[in-house]
């Protein structure tokens, strides 16, 4: 029986990548005589840009918003209930995907490395102001949402876990949390407190601004983890990759994985730029970050090692031809970056391995990235220490 994983494609360009990813994953898989089947969303998600333009009204605009959430959600539940492992997703509109996270219980998790540092920030999608619900009056938005001790638990323990299969020989050495946990009445503080004994390790709570100052002024701490709120890592995502990263946005790919017992721990594959409305049906939206889902997907959930690496030589190969779209200083189509890339993944195939002491290709890791360093040992931490958007 083929493993199969799931595809849930919106509004904007998502068409056009859900094309790509469904063409790359088929010749990934191919030259190791493996085959998946890709079981797709019958509804097309709304994106935030085609509910403005199609919509308008606030109220039906809430309402789609919610039809939207609950589809994919019961979507979601379908496959893991099916026994399938992931899904891809191309963007959809921001609160739609933020009452399914919270309703499914989701982390995002992004390594980046810097030089030998290494760091594993995990997202908490799960509570916060992102997941919020909307109530309207004239003139008036009121956004409630709520944080608890159990979602906390089930975000940090997963960090901690992801942590050791990032790091198997070691672990982490630090884990640090981000969070504005000031405004929270002391509740967070005790939490943390009590749930980093319960799974025996050292847990140190910061302000975001105080994780910022760290970074500044220490750099990227090795095998740090940071287990972040989205109020903060959703914004401060673009500046990390550009001062630890060394990639920009648009070519990155990342992961969101679901708690809630239900899911069985689902992943969610999706590319970190938007729906890019604007460039919908002309050929040159940036494929590069659906190409790396593709290959892991293929590599983690269909079985074919070797699949990541083997994609990232082929977008070297495309990339030193000078074959990139228009947002990345080229002149190409995405048609023609991924011809280019899949071309050059069947000549590197035909090709076979490469021979003892050749050269490897090594890009970035196929999930997307932020950092947090804590001062030296023997430096006294910055600000109030109470103890991944």
């Amino acid at each position: 029986m083929k493993p199969a994983v799931g595809l849930a494609v919106g509004r904007g360009t998502g068409v056009e990548l859900a094309a790509v990813f469904e063409r790359a994953l088929h010749r990934i898989v191919a030259p190791h005589g493996a085959g998946i089947e890709i079981v797709r969303s019958p509804r097309t998600y709304h994106s935030y840009v085609s509910l403005r333009q199609e919509v308008g009204d606030t109220e039906r605009i809430r309402r789609l918003t919610e039809e939207d959430a609950g589809h994919y959600e019961r979507f979601c539940r379908e496959l893991a209930r099916a026994g399938t492992t992931a899904v891809f997703r191309t963007a959809v509109n921001a609160q739609s995907l933020y009452l399914v996270r919270q309703r499914l219980q989701a982390v995002k998790v992004e390594p980046i490395a810097a030089g030998d540092a290494s760091l594993l920030l995990v997202r908490d999608e799960a509570q916060g102001f992102y997941t919020g619900e909307n109530r309207h009056a004239p003139g008036v938005v009121t956004r409630t949402m709520e944080f608890s001790r159990e979602i906390t638990g089930k975000v940090l323990d997963y960090a901690v876990r992801r942590a050791w299969r990032q790091w198997p020989d070691r672990g982490p050495a630090r884990v640090v949390m981000a969070y504005k946990f000031h405004l929270l009445d002391g509740a967070l503080d005790d939490w943390v407190e009590e749930l980093g004994r319960g799974l025996g390790v050292e847990v140190r709570l910061f302000q975001p601004d105080t994780v910022n100052r760290n970074l500044i002024t220490h750099g990227l701490g090795d095998r740090t983890v940071i287990l972040a709120g989205n109020e903060w890592a959703d914004i401060m995502h673009v500046v990390l990759l550009d001062r630890f990263g060394g990639e920009r946005q648009e070519s990155r790919c990342t992961e969101n994985v679901h708690l809630h017992p239900e899911l069985a721990e689902l992943v969610e594959y999706q590319t970190v730029h938007g729906s890019a409305d604007d460039l919908a049906g002309k050929d040159t939206v940036n494929p590069v970050a659906t190409l790396r889902a593709a290959a892991v997907v293929a590599e983690r959930h269909a079985g074919c090692p070797g699949a990541v690496a083997a994609v990232e030589g082929a977008l070297a190969v495309a990339e030193e031809q000078g074959i990139r779209t228009p947002d990345l200083g080229g002149r190409h189509s995405t048609t023609a970056v991924v011809d280019a890339v899949l071309d050059a993944l069947t000549a590197r195939a035909s090709a076979g391995p490469p021979s003892v002491g050749a050269p490897r290709s090594s890009g970035p890791p196929p999930v997307a990235t932020p950092p947090v360093a804590t001062p030296p040992v023997g430096t006294p931490p910055v600000g109030t220490l109470a103890d991944r958007s």
